[in-house]
């Protein structure tokens, strides 16, 4: 059974019981309502007669008769006693009154009773000429007429209700679900080969926007893990097969010079040392571009403040090219610190920026350099700026292409795998890579974090 169908059963089951709770309590009501007006006009014929058994003066009594003819329709089966308690208590029964109707009189002073739809109401008077019970009764079949008329009508409307109640349901579990059956058929058209695909954002803070983001997350990672590997493999044999060559060239030159008289053995050598050094940054690159597009486990993640981050990343550059002109401007930094917090792996995002700086500055022939820090639309900013070489608009859009070279660097040393990898970090943690160049003037590339927002 699917879920639209067990929220429209479940709805109709709650609407059903309140409906039926309700009935109830109207015939409940209504019942008692009916019988306690009944027993009150049997107690207001029990006083009449009471004032009527009293009254000596013929005149009086004949006033008291003509008031209850006059304004007190006789009842149907309407039957009135006068009872002596002390014949009573002898043992004495009084036909068509129960007995259990006397007793409670005579313990309470009052008493009504039912038996048999026949309706009861007595009570025990003190006259001075004694005491006598006064009871009077009679049938009501008007009253239990409404009664059945009143439970036919709520049953009815009960049955009715049932039928109405279970189309509201599935109408209204219907649209409930609209917007997941639209994510399960988006979802279902999204293949290996259409990754770059996501869902529809839905506004607000509910169930379905959060299921929404989760999906797209998820579909981040699955498109940064799969092109990770498809460019490995694509790119890999590709990459490795020169520094092999070389290695391989150089070690056979060598062995053909050791006949050879004044041979340079150590120019070769050289050869070889450089080319199996190549092949270690290439493979070294490959596998820190791989490792960044694992599947988005938060290990190691904590709160990081952004200007922390910045010095961290001078530091690398610093350490890795010491004549660096790399300066930080923390001129637009937020008065609210929160808003420089991020969260993340912090030694990935020193990776992933530190390549950005190198880059300027290697590009840049260490001309000056600036890493900005500022916060905006509720993200962490970290926008690095030089003066060098620039990107030929033509070679922009490929630029986070794993091992792809501008056309431009020929004389610059690399492997094209800098900001590949940079983009994946980014991307990890929920962020976006910008880039603004133009070719002899320069470049500027942003990196944009969430601000965190706490759990």
């Amino acid at each position: 059974m699917t879920i639209q169908k067990k929220v429209a059963l479940l709805f109709m089951g709650l609407t059903v019981s309140v409906i039926l709770v309700l009935s109830g309590a109207v015939f409940y009501f209504v019942h008692q309502f009916t019988f306690d007006d009944f027993y009150k006009r049997l107690e207001t014929r029990v006083n009449i007669s009471s004032q009527i058994h009293h009254l000596n003066d013929r005149d009086s009594l004949g006033m008291y008769k003509e008031i209850r003819q006059r304004y007190l329709e006789r009842l149907i089966d309407e039957k009135q006693y006068v009872i002596k308690p002390e014949v009573y208590t002898k043992g004495k029964t009084v036909k068509g009154v129960p007995r259990k109707l006397i007793d409670n009189i005579l313990a309470e002073g009052k008493s009504r009773f039912k038996a048999n739809n026949v309706f009861y109401a007595g009570n025990i008077f003190r006259f001075p000429e004694g005491d006598a019970i006064i009871v009077v009764s009679a049938t009501n079949p008007s009253g239990l007429s409404e009664l059945n008329d009143l439970e036919q009508v709520l049953i009815i409307s009960f049955l009715i209700s049932i039928l109405i109640v279970y189309v509201i349901g599935r109408r209204f579990s219907y649209h409930t679900f609209k917007p997941v059956r639209k994510i399960i058929k988006k979802v279902n058209t999204i293949t290996a080969s259409n990754l770059h695909l996501r869902l529809e954002d839905y506004t607000g803070k509910d169930e379905i926007a959060e299921l929404t983001q989760t999906f797209n997350n998820m579909l981040d990672r699955l498109e940064t893990a799969f092109e990770t590997q498809n460019n490995f493999i694509s790119n890999a044999s590709h990459e490795l097969r020169t520094p092999l060559a070389i290695i391989k060239g150089e070690a056979e030159l060598t062995l053909k010079s050791l006949d050879k008289p004044g041979a340079d053995l150590h120019k070769n050598l050289t050869e070889i040392l450089n080319g199996t050094q190549s092949l270690q940054d290439i493979i070294t690159s490959l596998l820190g571009l791989a490792q960044s597009g694992f599947d988005g486990k938060k290990q190691n993640w904590e709160h990081i403040r952004a200007d922390e981050l910045a010095f961290m990343v001078k530091e690398a550059v610093d350490h890795i090219i010491p004549a660096n002109n790399l300066s930080i401007d923390f001129s637009a930094l937020p008065d609210d610190a929160d808003k420089l917090v991020t969260q993340g792996n912090i030694n990935l995002l020193k990776l992933a920026i530190s390549n950005i700086g190198l880059n300027a500055c290697k590009y840049s022939e260490n001309k000056p350099v600036t890493l900005k820090v500022y916060a905006e639309n509720n993200s962490i900013i970290f926008s690095v700026k030089d003066q060098g070489i620039g990107i030929p608009a033509g070679d922009v859009q490929h630029i986070f292409e794993p091992f792809f070279r501008a056309s431009n660097t020929g004389k610059y040393e690399g492997h094209g795998v800098g900001l590949p990898l940079a983009l994946n970090i980014v991307r990890l943690h929920k962020g976006n890579i910008g880039i603004i160049s133009k070719e002899d003037e320069g470049t500027e590339i942003r990196v944009m974090l969430p601000v965190y927002r706490g759990e």
